[in-house]
């Protein structure tokens, strides 16, 4: 058994299948599937399901697969160590980022990071919460930025901020003539929300839960508008085809001063704070640095999470 032959497991048990698995190890295919039948025979086991343009593992190639990506990381483990020995902080940090948090913190978080590390350069990768905590779980990241919740996976975690929602409203709507509005007043109108698979959406669906009866009739699917992206969906609000809720971070700045001034200059959307209803504390969600136990450069999360603190994060709570 060799840690080449565990890292063509892992490949193919990521990829689902040999040819993409062999590409992300540059090797030829039959390389790859040579070693990985001379693993099985070793073994004595079959580590892969192989159908007409599929591969799946089996239930014992599961738990092979997880102890092949433990061991992997160990032995990258031993470099390292080395590495560490001259600088704590040197080499790559792969992050990733969930697409409602990445456009409003990345920018800055890259230019502290720059700043304060130098010799650790981000690798970013921006995907929904699901894909990243797989990418999480088979290595191909070494931690990432969600919000809260999420399945439990056994992750270690670190808090970064509570951020609170706003309420993004047309100028021309009757609420935007108000200082501030509360969930209650938002649930007879026409909520666009992001699509399937966003953390965000259930975030709203949590706020306003009313919204979520309109996947499954008709009238939802004329009165809701489900958007790839907050930016699209503020587009759609700025058109008075609805209202929406946003977190506090997207909100450009210049927006709130121009509202102070309530000239006639008005942005075509209105942001409003979200009151709570009978005295609840206003909607907001805790925003979290995630990354595997067995990962242990402990300086680069440590560093990551102050290029964050060093961020301006206008209207959110940092929790150190």
């Amino acid at each position: 058994m060799t840690l080449t032959e565990l890292k063509y497991i892992v490949a193919v048990a990521r990829e689902k299948h040999f040819g993409r698995a062999a590409d992300a190890c540059y090797v030829s295919q039959p390389t790859l599937s040579v070693a990985i039948k001379k693993l099985e025979e070793e073994l004595d086991v079959k580590i892969f399901e192989r159908s007409a343009g599929e591969v799946s593992v089996t239930p014992l190639g599961e738990s092979i697969v997880r102890q092949a990506q433990s061991v992997l990381e160990q032995a990258a483990e031993i470099k390292e160590i080395a590495k560490r020995g001259k600088d704590p902080l040197s080499g790559v940090l792969t992050l990733g980022v969930i697409y409602t948090i990445g456009p409003y913190l990345l920018p800055e978080l890259v230019r502290n990071s720059i700043k304060m590390t130098p010799q650790m350069p981000l690798m970013l990768q921006e995907n929904f919460t699901v894909k990243l905590l797989e990418m999480l779980r088979t290595g191909e990241i070494d931690c990432a930025i969600l919000a809260e919740p999420f399945p439990d996976t056994g992750l270690a975690m670190a808090p970064l901020y509570d951020e609170p929602f706003m309420a993004a409203v047309p100028n021309t709507h009757p609420l935007a003539q108000q200082e501030s509005v509360t969930t209650t007043e938002l649930k007879n109108e026409t909520m666009l929300l992001l699509g399937a698979g966003h953390c965000f959406r259930d975030h709203v669906l949590e706020v306003c839960p009313e919204f979520a009866r309109y996947a499954s009739n008709a009238e939802g699917i004329r009165r809701t508008f489900e958007g790839s992206s907050l930016e699209t969906i503020k587009h759609m609000v700025a058109a008075g085809m609805g209202v929406t809720l946003v977190p506090r971070l997207s909100v450009p700045n210049e927006a709130l001063v121009t509202q102070r001034r309530r000239s006639s200059d008005d942005p075509h959307i209105r942001y409003l704070p979200i009151r709570g209803d009978d005295g609840n504390t206003p909607p907001s969600r805790r925003v979290v640095l995630v990354w595997r136990r067995s990962f242990t450069r402990y300086e680069a999360i440590a560093a990551l999470r102050n290029a964050v603190y060093a961020c301006d994060l206008p209207g959110v709570s940092l929790l150190t």
